[in-house]
């Protein structure tokens, strides 16, 4: 089952009213469903610069690359040679 990454939610159909769908996300993302599965997501500019303006602390990057080394290490020895 595919992860859902906002609490807001709209049918394809309904933007033919992007006005109305941007007027009642505010700043939240909204996923945009087309026969129950997930094919975008319309994210406002204001959720984008909330995120732009937000600093992780290095300690919690640290831990979250830590956290997930085995599943990026093909990647990172793929770059290597790059």
């Amino acid at each position: 089952m595919e992860t859902l990454l906002t609490t807001k939610s709209i049918s394809i159909t309904e933007l033919r009213e992007a006005g109305k769908v941007l007027d009642r996300a505010g700043a939240t993302p909204v996923a945009i469903f087309r026969r129950d599965k997930v094919v975008a997501y319309l994210v406002p500019v204001e959720a984008i610069n909330a995120t732009i303006n937000t600093k992780m602390p290095d300690d919690d990057v640290r831990a979250i690359l830590a956290k997930r080394r085995k599943s990026i290490d093909p990647t990172l020895v793929f770059l290597k040679d790059k």
